[in-house]
């Protein structure tokens, strides 16, 4: 392991204390010491010459633009020193190794190793399925079966018209016949009908059976290439199914009690998801285990142009992942004093909620910010439950829509079942008006306008969402600037759908406001509260049938 790997700081780090116990890397602060750890390494990002790749900050380097997550360790080596270790995720340049930075967990970039010589033969297996899906031969016998398949219908389709056509006209003849012609007759051109009925579809049955005969000679021909190029696909997965869990073997993660698991132990019945173990987190504990270094604290930051899907901020540090992650650090965060999960403290502790309005139908509570709307995992203490007490005779589900924990502002409660289906019809048929007040890190140049960007769960890091045109939902917020000062501004938002995170994603998603809330925590920075309130709903009462406005100013 090159020693480059551990860094000293550049500055005095005198005046700032150790922490007592290690980062929480699911939620948290940076530590002042990762801070200017971080800084040291954003200075070497943009003054180094070893390498070059396209954050799409610079302009003068081109080609195609991936930011990267960073991470720094602070640590303290086997000479008592402090210093840093820092890591990137995934590849950086296109390579896995790169001075002053951690290797990998496992290097599958070696050349001749396991994996490149799995991934040529994986290779070679795809060059022959191309081959064989380009090949004169199968092209011809596939477009013969399938203009075969077309001659067929066409075929049977006008015999099914003749026959159609034949019996309309048989019809007609029984009709003129039954009237000129005596019963003996008649009888007669019956049985002649009849029999020519049965010819056609005689016909038509032996019509299909020559057809089909025809396709199955053209399907074995075609069969001949299918079969080859099937028994290579096959082949193709149980190589890859193999090489996969051979790779799973090969990550293996060390903790400070000396365990080791690799991916399959970890992730266990489950498949790890693509890229598990090459974030910045799991690299830098590896490195510093390996070497008998102590960890002290950790933190990550963005570099680069944000992606189209997810939000990342170039500079801004964000968490580690729940997918990929999580399971990994559990383990390697294993015999460590680690900062308690802030997510499982109870935020609503000596908040209260504030009733508003009131009759014998319902409530219109103001919510506090980092307050739940209805229990979560762990926690029970929310509006609802609150409700519960509140309302120990209410029938029905008492809270008729949501906000996020985060949000504060106007809540509708209903006190029994019709009141409650009353409300929610409302929300269904988007006749009921909210509007919420938000104040954003920056300056936006318009007045005004509609933001529309589909949304879904980031599935390898819940509860963030992502932008997505494929799968995601449609999300729609229109927003009127109200007023612009010191580099904030301050916004009504008027969603027009409701899905989670919809006014943060909007807001903070490059191809949204590109100006995040302040103090969101998942989509922003971090301050003492997220900068967002439901400060007005107006609703059809569900007894007086008149309508109702509320309001209520935030307290930011």
């Amino acid at each position: 392991m090159p020693a480059s790997c551990f860094t000293s700081f550049q500055k005095p780090t005198d005046a700032y204390p150790l922490p007592e116990k290690f980062t929480f890397p699911f939620y948290y602060d940076p530590h002042p010491l990762c801070i200017l750890a971080a800084e040291q390494l954003q200075h070497h990002l943009e003054t180094q010459t070893d390498w070059v790749h396209n954050f799409g900050i610079n302009p003068n380097h081109k080609g195609l633009v991936i930011g990267k997550m960073f991470g720094v360790l602070v640590v303290q080596n086997e000479q008592g020193e402090i210093g840093y270790l820092s890591a990137f995720s995934g590849k950086l340049a296109d390579e896995n190794h790169h001075p002053g930075f951690v290797p990998p967990v496992f290097d599958m970039l070696t050349k001749d190793s396991f994996f490149q010589q799995g991934a040529k033969v994986l290779n070679e297996l795809n060059a022959q399925i191309a081959n064989l899906e380009k090949a004169q031969e199968f092209l011809m016998a596939k477009a013969f079966l399938e203009e075969e398949t077309n001659l067929k219908i066409k075929e049977l389709e006008n015999q099914k018209q003749k026959i159609k056509a034949g019996k309309k006209a048989r019809k007609l003849q029984r009709l003129e016949a039954s009237e000129k012609l005596s019963p003996e007759d008649f009888k007669t051109l019956e049985k002649s009908l009849a029999l020519e009925s049965q010819k056609t579809k005689l016909e038509l049955k032996y019509l299909t059976l020559s057809w089909n005969e025809r396709l199955e000679a053209a399907q074995k021909k075609l069969a001949v290439y299918q079969d080859e190029i099937i028994f290579l696909q096959k082949e193709r997965k149980n190589k890859s199914n193999a090489l996969q869990q051979k790779l799973f073997d090969h990550y293996q993660f060390l903790n400070q009690l000396g365990h080791r698991k690799n991916l399959n132990d970890i992730f266990q019945e489950v498949a790890p998801p693509a890229g598990s173990g090459e974030c910045a987190a799991p690299k830098l504990l590896q490195y510093a285990f390996l070497n008998k270094m102590k960890p002290i604290a950790m933190a990550e930051f963005y570099w680069g142009q944000a992606p189209n899907t997810e939000i990342r901020k170039h500079g801004h540090y964000y968490p580690a992942c729940n997918g990929k992650c999580k399971p990994i650090l559990a383990h390697m965060l294993e015999g460590m004093e680690v900062d308690e999960n802030p997510l499982l403290l109870n935020p609503a502790i000596g908040k209260q909620i504030e009733v508003i309005y009131e009759d014998d139908h319902l409530a219109v509570v103001n919510k506090p910010a980092e307050f739940l709307s209805v229990p979560g995992k762990t926690i029970q203490d929310s509006v609802a439950f609150r409700m519960k007490k509140k309302y120990p005779k209410a029938t029905g589900p008492l809270i008729v829509h949501r906000l996020d924990m985060s949000t504060s502002g106007l809540m509708l409660i209903a006190k029994s079942m019709e009141v409650h289906k009353f409300l929610q019809h409302q929300f269904i048929k988007r006749t009921i008006k909210k509007r919420y007040i938000a104040v954003l890190n920056g300056n936006l140049s318009e007045q005004e306008g509609i933001i529309d960007l589909p949304l879904r769960v980031d599935l390898d890091d819940r509860p963030r969402q992502l932008v997505c045109y494929e799968h995601g939902k449609q999300a729609q917020t229109k927003w009127k600037v109200i007023k612009v000062s010191e580099n904030k501004t301050r916004v009504h938002f008027f969603p027009i759908t409701g899905r989670t995170h919809q006014l943060r994603v909007h807001a903070s998603h490059s191809k949204g406001l590109n100006c995040p809330i302040i103090g969101d925590d998942l989509y922003g920075q971090k301050v003492d509260r997220l900068h967002l309130h439901a400060e007005f709903i107006e609703f059809l009462h569900p007894e007086t049938r008149e309508r109702m406005s509320i309001q209520v100013d935030p307290d930011f």
